[in-house]
């Protein structure tokens, strides 16, 4: 007798996982097995649509789950075991908690009698994960598997995008019952609002018709809600100037006339001085960090405020807020485009003129350092004029970072990858292997630190393993950048415990090397683009690159912690000058057009 195919079939728990991930349509997870997670690991390894890649440390799996996501715009999915497997992930879930990242992490739990008994390798990470979650299931009945799984992914990937953590008790992964795949959803309470509501749409567009100094700050909710060309459409109809923050630099072509870079505590002088003194903030998918606003009482003090974002908590949580648009940034961007289009708007010329005065006189620079040391910088901007332009960039956290963020090119969306929320050490090695295995045709390029490269290298070995050929440049200053950056400037100078002796250990081309990477090392600046265009060119395993740099370079331009954004500093004691003479300037300039 020929079998039904509408009976239900029986499947172990753990065949219900694999069976599960490839409705969902995952193609590959990132894990370590452990004794709780053991039994999902069997059908695993049968499993003809998931690929799974072995990490050699539960954080990477995290990391490269987001660095996935965010490249590819899909789920991220990481495996782990109970206890310190599960306990390993909560450093990339937290940081994809803060930064919006669709990530389902799925964990082994110990049997269901022995939770709450402190049995081997038992931790509650539901309840170690409660706050850092978007959400999170314990499974205790094989049944309950798929519906779990249907639901972790769609409360992942849809409103505001976060992590979801599934934990499932070793018992439920080996009982055996009917396999019954959801129909529907059974999630009270969650209905993210999509759709803006109209008489917000039209407030909106009556201050922006309004306003003589407008500015789009335009956050890291635009770059996940797909949204960058809606963004170009708005700013090709109304002419507002643009700031990108750091989450959100490959949103706008930076070689726009209009845009004015990244604003905050590292921001451009042109992208703080268009917030310092618009007449109209138009905030998208940004939440007001305070690594942009500076001291909060003082941030853009002559600004209405149109906010719009899909997380409803985000508006007015830091900022009073004129009109508030609860919405999709996409769907938001091309109402506010739609009603503005063939109307009538303000001439914007005289401020634009102010702004781009700004950008030309306080372009991002560099001093150049003593004989012998690289400026990191200039190896950072090499990097980016001498990749192909489909390269993806990923940073880890310091210094490094913010250089990145100003020397880069940024013009495609979902080209830049960075731990912006969290600031998490470590990032960059595994989310650039996650973002190529995601993108596998595009070159990938990491740019991290000494420091940070020395908590996650252990990675190189999973790329080299599974021909994942990422390119990682280590910009080497022998020292933890940022914290000594702020030692000197406010500390006086007492370097306490920021000397990595990196040019001692490790050497990091022997490391590399052993870990299965091409490396070479860099010290003279005529030896930078030959050591690029090589690296570029190597794509059958992993290749690093250190590039020995001057330990005492600095990141400019800063606004220091708790200081005004008018506090703004260029370089140590020297403050721009962004007042009255630029915008009379531009005034005049405008009106001799005119003439």
């Amino acid at each position: 007798m020929a079998d039904n195919p509408r009976q239900p079939k029986l499947m172990s728990g753990a065949q219900m996982v694999v069976a599960s991930l490839e409705k969902l349509g995952v193609d590959v997870v990132f894990g370590l097995p452990g004794g709780a997670i053991m039994p999902t690991y069997d059908p695993l390894m049968d499993s003809e649509g998931v690929r799974h890649i072995l990490v050699r440390h539960e954080q990477g799996a995290g990391h490269a789950a987001e660095g996935y996501a965010v490249a590819t715009g899909r789920v991220g999915v990481c495996l782990a075991t109970s206890g310190p497997g599960a306990t390993n992930l909560v450093t990339a879930l937290y940081d994809a908690y803060l930064d919006s990242v669709p990530v389902v992490a799925i964990t082994g739990q110990v049997g269901q009698a022995l939770i709450g008994t402190d049995g081997f390798q038992e931790a509650d990470i539901r309840g170690i994960t409660m706050p850092i979650t978007k959400h999170n299931f314990l499974i205790t009945r094989a049944a309950d598997i798929p519906l779990a799984l249907a639901e972790a992914f769609h409360i992942a990937s849809t409103g505001r995008p976060g992590p979801v953590l599934v934990d499932i008790a070793k018992n439920a992964q080996q009982e055996t019952t009917e396999f019954r795949w959801p129909k529907q959803y059974d999630l009270p309470g969650y209905k993210p609002t999509l759709r803006p509501h109209s008489r917000q749409i039209k407030e909106a567009t009556t201050l922006i018709r309004e306003a003589e100094r407008p500015v789009l700050y335009v956050g890291g909710g635009v770059a996940k809600a797909d949204a960058a060309a809606e963004l170009a459409r708005l700013v090709e109809i109304t002419g507002i100037p643009v700031v990108t923050t750091l989450m959100a630099r490959d949103v706008f072509d930076d070689e726009h006339p209009l845009a004015m870079g990244m604003p905050g505590m590292h921001g451009s002088v042109a992208a703080v001085g268009a917030l310092q003194r618009a007449d109209l903030l138009f905030a998208v998918g940004a939440r007001f960090d305070d690594r942009v606003t500076g001291r909060l009482d003082t941030f853009a003090p002559m600004a209405k405020v149109i906010h719009a974002d899909v997380d409803p908590a985000e508006i007015g949580k830091n900022r009073a807020v004129d009109v508030p648009i609860v919405g999709d940034a996409k769907l938001t961007l091309t109402r506010i485009a739609d009603a503005l289009k063939g109307k009538p708007l303000p001439d914007l010329t005289a401020w634009v003129r102010q702004l781009q005065q700004m950008k030309r006189t306080y372009a991002p620079g560099w001093e150049e350092p003593p004989e012998g040391k690289l400026p990191p910088q200039y190896v950072i901007s090499r990097i980016g004029a001498l990749s192909p332009d489909d390269t993806i960039f990923v940073t880890g956290v310091g210094q490094h970072q913010m250089w990145a963020s100003h020397f880069l090119p940024h013009r495609h969306p979902r080209s830049w990858l960075t731990s912006g929320g969290a600031g998490t050490m470590g990032y960059c090695v595994p989310a650039a292997m996650g973002a190529q295995v995601g993108r596998p045709e595009a070159t990938v390029w990491g740019i991290d630190g000494d420091g940070c490269f020395q908590m996650t290298n252990q990675e190189l070995v999973t790329c080299a393993l599974n021909g994942i050929p990422v390119k990682i440049a280590i910009i080497n200053n022998n020292v933890l950048g940022m914290v000594r950056q702020w030692q000197n400037l406010f500390f006086d100078k007492r370097y306490s415990h920021t000397d990595l002796h990196s040019d001692r250990y490790p050497d990091f081309v022997k490391l590399s090397e052993a870990l299965g990477c091409a490396a070479f090392r860099v010290t003279e600046p005529d030896e930078i683009d030959a050591a690029i265009q090589r690296a570029n060119e190597i794509n059958d395993r992993p290749v690093v690159v250190e590039f020995v740099v001057h330990k005492d370079a600095m990141v400019w331009p800063m606004v220091a912690a708790g200081a005004s954004n008018d506090d703004i500093k260029i370089a140590q004691g020297m403050a721009p000058d962004w007042g009255d003479q630029a915008e009379d300037e531009a005034l005049e300039a405008a009106a001799s057009e005119e003439d």
